[in-house]
């Protein structure tokens, strides 16, 4: 039998990275432009200037004089710059192409502003939305918006919402709430045993939860009475609240929808229900269940019990996850290595620690090798406000009235982990579990606090997540470099360079960043590519022969989430044309 799990925790990458130094270094020119001067946003290279003219220019009225002079910038700053259009202030609006480095940035910035005819050059700045949410229980969410550690969700609602995902939770069933009500669809009550539902039934499309609550030894001999625990609406609330609605909590993925599947009741619930569900959940057929007409991409397991994981389990997580659907479970609230605690234990599931306020391993936690990545689950202990808060019921027994309360657990964790894999579904649909997993563990931070044991990847990161799988992620992660200058023959044979990746875990993330730096006199002579430890070859830039710029110094983006993270990564260049040289001067993967 499996009882209801609570905890979570997190801790950071041993991973140590060699940062390559700035190739724009010995551009005076551009080491002279402030960085805020390059960007469109925090850490996001600009691709578009805004340049404003002197009243007395030519360019301050004549479209083909902007143009012709942002040619001309552009060729003296080795950078390809288009005119675009003029703006309502009488300003040009230039493009340098979304390739462009800050190094390419800071040198078209240079040009312009050495022109005694520019009076302003300033990059084309992203403005999003910056109100923090209304709900009225927001500022009590410390482990949404927290610097300390908090998951950084608020700068993830500009890109995505869950909009379009629905999240399977999996336990005891969903007891109504107005500030989860609207987006609650049908789920299924699937507890066989009429002992554990506790509702007077079997299976049914009812997953309503009438309350666990038990007496002193009716669960075991010892073990102590226990009101309702509303398990699974606390867990429903964390994930997908109604948020900006003026009342209660704030919700991660507040646009997606909740499932409820009720497969724990009176003393906890067993395998088989569970196995059921998860089928179901992700799209299987289950015997006597009509089919499910609200298919989960993304599956909460808050609940564990003891032992391994089972070749049943471990065969229903396979084949949902073979589905599409991303599974995040609970790594358990025993303060001991979840390789003994099922499912935490089993393959292809996120496994999620708890952290505290502080940011380190909450005291019940457990931990180990297969902890995959870390998330707020709280601590009550050093005081009531530092544990979740989410929606509840005020019903010891029987459902009363609706209410809010701080739990802590893996239990709380978990749906945080759900909660940003249906961010990043609703940001980018085409993500697989995999590449889920992947992007969550390569955007974690290192914890603030300490884990003894194994955490995981680290805290993760709802925002620097999202902007990754979405395009707009920033290098701001570990990062591992080659310095050593290789001379590419004129139309000759392939030159690689290596560098060796270690101390990570898992496999490489789904955007990958290969920062290049080559001097060519005719780039379109080359051919870039990066191959994989295991050899497999990813194509950065193919040659052309209209491309006659010079140098390549840019920064390419590769899906590598099927490939393992440590091991040697090589960069290959090969100039296939005659009478241009080069060099490859120096390149970096960003994890």
């Amino acid at each position: 039998m499996i009882s209801v799990a609570a905890v979570s925790a997190a801790l950071f990458t041993a991973a140590t990275a060699t940062v390559a130094t700035a190739q724009e270094a010995a551009a005076p020119k551009a080491a002279a432009v402030p960085t805020a001067q390059t960007e469109a946003a925090p850490g996001v290279t600009a691709d578009r200037l805004i340049v404003g003219y002197k009243s007395g220019a030519t360019e301050a009225k004549s479209n083909k004089a902007a143009e012709a002079d942002a040619t001309a910038k552009g060729r003296q700053a080795g950078e390809d710059v288009d005119f675009q259009r003029r703006l309502g202030t009488g300003a040009a609006l230039v493009d340098l192409g979304t390739e462009a480095t800050r190094a390419d940035v800071a040198d078209v910035v240079a040009e312009y502003k050495a022109d005694p005819q520019v009076a302003y050059v300033v990059p084309d700045r992203l403005n999003k939305p910056q109100a923090d949410p209304n709900d009225t229980e927001y500022a009590k969410q410390w482990d949404l918006f927290e610097a300390t550690a908090g998951m950084n969700v608020p700068g993830a609602w500009s890109t995505a919402t869950g909009s379009g995902v629905t999240v399977a939770v999996i336990d005891t069933g969903y007891v109504a709430h107005s500030d989860l009500a609207a987006n609650i669809v049908a789920g299924y009550d699937f507890i066989s045993d009429t002992a554990v539902s506790v509702d007077g039934d079997g299976r049914d499309s009812n997953p309503a939860d009438p309350g666990d609550y038990y007496a002193a030894n009716e669960c075991g001999s010892g073990v102590p009475a226990s009101n309702s625990s509303w398990h699974g609406t606390h867990v429903a609330g964390t994930i997908a609240a109604a948020t900006g609605n003026s009342k209660g909590i704030a919700g991660i993925a507040y646009g997606a929808k909740i499932s409820p599947l009720r497969v724990l009741g009176k003393c906890g619930g067993y395998d088989s229900d569970i196995i059921d569900a998860i089928t179901w959940a992700s799209g299987g057929t289950v015997s006597g269940v009509p089919a499910n007409t609200n298919v989960a991409k993304v599956i909460n397991m808050s609940l564990g019990g003891d032992g391994a994981c089972t070749s049943a389990t471990q065969s229903a997580i396979t084949a949902a996850v073979s589905r599409g659907t991303t599974i995040a479970v609970a790594a358990g609230n025993d303060n001991d290595n979840v390789a003994n605690h099922s499912p935490g234990n089993c393959n292809n599931v996120i496994s999620v620690a708890a952290t505290s306020r502080t940011g380190a391993k909450a005291s019940y936690s457990n931990y180990g090798s297969l902890v995959d990545i870390s998330a707020p689950g709280g601590q009550t202990s050093t005081g009531t406000a530092n544990g979740i808060l989410s929606t509840l019921n005020s019903g010891t027994k029987t459902p009363s009235s609706e209410n809010y309360a701080y739990y802590q657990g893996t239990s709380m964790a978990t749906p945080h982990i759900a909660g940003l894999a249906a961010l990043l579904k609703s940001a980018n649909s085409s993500l697989t579990p995999a590449q889920i997993e992947s992007a969550i563990k390569a955007n974690a931070r290192a914890l603030p606090g300490a884990c003894s044991g194994g955490c995981g990847a680290g805290l993760a990161d709802a925002a620097k997540t999202v902007a990754a799988v979405s395009g707009g992620g920033t290098t701001t992660g570990t990062t591992y470099s080659s310095t050593s200058a290789v001379a590419i023959p004129d139309n000759g044979s392939a030159i690689e360079s290596a560098l060796t990746v270690s101390g990570r875990t898992g496999n490489a993330p789904s955007a990958l960043k290969v920062a290049v730096d080559i001097t060519h006199t005719y780039r379109g002579d080359l051919v870039i590519s990066l191959v994989a430890p295991d050899g497999t070859v990813y194509g950065l830039k193919s040659a052309s022969s209209s491309d006659s710029a010079d140098n390549v110094n840019t920064t390419y983006t590769v899906d590598a989430s099927s490939e393992t993270a440590n091991g040697t990564w090589k960069l290959r260049v090969q100039d296939t044309a005659a009478q241009d040289t080069g060099t490859l001067n120096s390149w970096k993967l960003t994890f």
